[in-house]
């Protein structure tokens, strides 16, 4: 191949000898190279110079297109012609190509329509560092079929930053390659906030940061020469960022994967003057911005995360990595020396993390378990992955699969699963597309499924319908690629065999919405299109509910619902739909700090098709339960956690009672029942014995007594119905049954922890067992002439010495050193208090008394 001159500069071209040699000894290398060397653009092409044809995988659309354009000009020619790409919804190929750039979940397609890939020599795996689940799991079917279908298929994971030596082991101990840039060296500037910065939570980032990074542009733009590429974590901060820039003396562009086509070529393309463009981490690799000098980052990025008890998957805010940081300093010297300015300190960076956090921890993992699934391998236990898949989030998974007829109860693809995992869409929008089509028309279904699969702009609000109404207006960029999907969708559901198969939990079986007409079968969106008779609000709903039934949602009052799931959701206090009834939930996310879900986008339904859509979900049955204090018996009919149904229960099973009441017992306590004095310290008693002497005396705490109801509580526990019979039970009574009878235990009690003893003056005073030792609380006199103190089942018991009038004197658990050391204070004190009560000089060898001097 004839290429530009430009080609002859690129370092990495110093690597091909080295590369060529690793696949044709072994068939597969790790290419590490850094930003800027060509390995992206030069490898391909030297590869497919040899006669091969090459893939290239990329993790975004935007860096497919771009290295596929940069490729064809080294080549001097137009995208089509010896370089091709595609993405979803559109191909640039032709017979003569050579070099196909892909997506990923391109790619992923493709392996599942033809596992061969045949006529494919080579696969290059690009910027493999980011572990995009879509990445990782093309490099473990890769693998599986270079060990089982074409030993001769050739692989490359190639990446600036990564960890080699993994993606080695992975790949049988491949040859790691490196290339060494001819990188311009790039001056590091910390630039922290001055002031305090709340860290980010959920996709929330303080005002006070943006305004930082935007000042910290400004400061860039007067302190250096060259254009500004500003790194930000997601396209609202974008928007805010570059309100806040409206009036620097530069061109703001902004770049991101919902940017229009149009602009992300100019920010690829020289520029005229100078300009600040504002980017995702699309823009941390494989893309060249011409003109950089100056990189300015934030230190944020957005990450997926799965809160898989409630159902729902989000964004969530996060410090990036130190290797995406790396990444986004190198953009400043792709051309020349440069700077970049980190919006963190010093100290900061060494705490970062090394690598961002393998998607395959963090995010919902339906889509993969279908593909897994369908490769052959559902619980993936055979798949060749760096970090393997957490089990919990597979079970969560193959849960959802199964509840949409995608797997058998094996975890098998059904033929309804097939064709959803070659639909290239999660299989939560399949199912929506594959049973929505019957009852509303394939046309419309691929719309409101287009919308679902790429959240429309916050600016079309919060409601489906209405949003749906907007991209159909619109002319801005979202608008054009929702047609161009929606067309796509709309052809898939034409091919052979879209609408087959059994429609487990769908609108087809369910026979529709209430008045939708629907009808059971395997038709196919085409033949079904003219027989739709929903309007385009209750269309919209029902697509949702399909594809989120666990998240239709009833309302509780005040813009406030309940979803299926059991989850709070809350609208804006603007939302147009806060009068609604039931909501399909289309978008919600959940900040770590709220109890409800926030719903972004949303669809009004009616109760039938909440039913139609969720009837997995719906349960009828008896229920009774400890509510508000007290048994409550009900027969409920549920949609989830949503009741739909609840008469009055009147004659309950005693069973279900029973537990009802050991349910109120254990969240307010033994205390229900009717607890005397005397039953009181009984159980003191016990709890004393059990302590100092343990078996046979049995644990008497809430925790032990609640855990074995049928040793104490029988046979008033089953008679009764509700809380005032609880409140009958004679607590006191009921111990008695666990005092051990059985070993003859129980009949040295009194003996082991009396109720009384008797003091020296003859009184028998009461001991109390409340704490960690017994306590006598008698009069000082009573106790004179006595030198040991008592004990109790050899614990000392600790005596409260009472003034004559009842009041604390002094506390010892020895009385022998308190007549020694301590009387004679207590002894002046209360000598002059009681002038009629004896206080002999020696309490040791005097006469204990009840009574005054008089009375003796």
């Amino acid at each position: 191949m004839r290429l530009r001159d430009e080609a002859r500069d690129l370092p990495v071209r110093t690597a091909l000898p080295a590369l060529e040699r690793a696949l044709d000894g072994h068939g597969s290398a790790v290419l590490c190279a850094p930003p800027g060397t060509g390995k992206t653009t030069l490898v391909p092409l030297a590869l497919a110079a040899g006669g091969a044809r090459v893939v290239v995988a990329e993790p975004r659309r935007i860096a497919a297109r771009a290295a596929a354009r940069r490729m064809a000009w080294l080549l001097d020619e137009r995208v089509g012609g010896r370089v091709g790409f595609t993405v979803r919804g559109e191909r640039v190929v032709s017979r003569e190509t050579v070099v196909e750039v892909v997506t990923t979940g391109v790619l992923l397609q493709r392996l599942q329509r033809d596992p061969e890939l045949a006529g494919v020599d080579v696969v290059i795996l690009d910027e493999c560092h980011e572990r995009h689940l879509d990445a990782d799991t093309c490099a473990a079917f890769l693998l599986d079929v270079r060990a089982a279908l074409r030993p001769e298929l050739r692989l490359v994971a190639a990446s600036a930053t990564t960890d080699a030596e993994g993606w080695a082991r992975l790949l049988g101990g491949a040859p790691v390659v490196r290339a060494e840039g001819v990188a311009h060296p790039v001056e590091v500037v910390w630039a922290p906030p001055a002031g305090t910065v709340r860290p980010p939570h959920g996709t929330r980032v303080d005002p006070a940061l943006l305004a930082h990074v935007a000042s910290v542009v400004r400061r860039a733009l007067a302190e250096r020469a060259g254009d500004v590429l500003c790194f930000l974590p997601g396209v609202g901060e974008i928007a805010r960022v570059a309100g806040l820039l409206a009036s620097v003396d530069a061109e703001v562009l902004q770049v991101h994967g919902q940017a229009p086509a149009a602009v992300q070529d100019a920010v690829l393309s020289p520029g005229g003057g100078r300009r600040v463009v504002l980017a995702t981490s699309v823009a941390e690799s494989s893309l060249t911005v011409p003109g950089v000098r100056v990189v300015v980052d934030s230190g944020l990025a957005r990450e997926p995360r799965m809160d898989h008890a409630r159902g729902l998957g989000s964004l969530t805010t996060v410090r990036a990595s130190r290797a995406a940081a790396r990444q986004r300093a190198g953009r400043a010297g792709r051309e020349a020396p440069g700077v970049v300015y980190r919006c963190w300190t010093e100290a900061e960076d060494g705490r970062l993390p090394r690598f961002p956090a393998p998607e395959i921890q963090v995010a919902d993992l339906a889509g993969f378990a279908l593909r897994a699934a369908a490769w052959g391998d559902p619980d993936a236990a055979g798949l060749a992955l760096l970090d393997p898949p957490p089990a919990g989030a597979m079970a969560a998974a193959r849960s959802v699969l199964a509840a949409i007829g995608a797997v058998d109860a094996a975890g098998r693809v059904t033929g309804r699963g097939a064709t959803m995992a070659g639909l290239g869409l999660h299989p939560r929008l399949a199912r929506a597309l594959l049973d929505g089509a019957p009852a509303v028309g394939a046309r419309r279904a691929a719309e409101v499924v287009a919308l679902l699969s790429e959240e429309p702009p916050r600016a079309y609000g919060d409601d489906l319908a209405a949003a749906w109404r907007a991209a159909r207006r619109g002319g801005d960029a979202y608008g054009a690629r929702w047609r161009q999907e929606a067309r796509r969708l709309a052809r898939q559901l034409d091919a052979p065999g879209a609408g087959d198969g059994p429609r487990a939990g769908g609108a087809a079986q369910a026979g529709g919405p209430a008045g939708a007409g629907g009808r059971s079968g395997g038709r196919t969106g085409r033949e079904c299109d003219g027989s739709a008779g929903l309007a385009d609000d209750a269309a919209a709903g029902l697509v949702a509910a399909l594809a989120f039934p666990e998240r239709v949602a009833r309302a509780k009052g005040d813009g406030a619902f309940l979803m299926a799931s059991g989850t709070g959701a809350e609208l804006t206090g603007e939302s147009r739909l806060r009068g609604s009834a039931w909501l399909a939930v289309a978008v919600a996310d959940r900040p770590s700090h709220a109890a409800s879900a926030r719903v972004r986008l949303a669809a009004v339904v009616d109760e039938g098709t909440a039913r139609t859509a969720a009837r997995h979900l719906l349960v009828a049955g008896d229920e009774v339960r400890w509510e508000d204090g007290d048994v409550v018996a009900r027969s409920v009919e549920r949609l989830g956690a949503v009741e739909t149904v609840v008469r009055p229960l009147r004659d309950p099973g005693p069973a279900l009672v029973r537990e009802a009441l050991l349910e109120g017992l254990r969240r307010e306590g033994p205390g229900l029942l009717r607890w005397s004095r005397e039953a009181d310290e009984l159980r003191e008693r016990l709890a004393f014995l059990h302590r100092v002497r343990g078996a046979p005396w049995p644990d008497v705490s809430d925790a032990a007594l609640l855990e074995r109801p049928e040793d104490w509580l029988e046979p008033e526990l089953s008679r009764a119905r509700r809380r005032a019979d609880l409140r009958r039970i004679d607590a006191g009574q009921a111990l008695r049954r666990l005092l051990p009878w059985s070993t003859g235990e129980a009949a040295r009690l009194d003996e082991l922890a009396p109720e009384r003893i008797e003091v020296p003056s003859g009184s028998r005073i009461r001991v109390e067992y409340g704490g960690e030792q017994p306590v006598l609380a008698v009069k000082l006199q009573e106790m004179f002439g006595l030198a040991e103190t008592p004990s109790i089942a050899g614990v000392p018991v600790l005596v409260h010495l009472l003034s004559p009038a009842g009041r604390p004197a002094a506390v010892t658990a020895d009385l022998a050193s308190f007549w020694r050391d301590g009387y004679r204070s207590v002894r002046a004190e209360l000598r002059g208090r009681y002038p009629r009560h004896p206080w002999p000089e020696d309490p040791a060898s005097a006469p204990p008394t009840r009574r005054t001097n008089a009375r003796r």
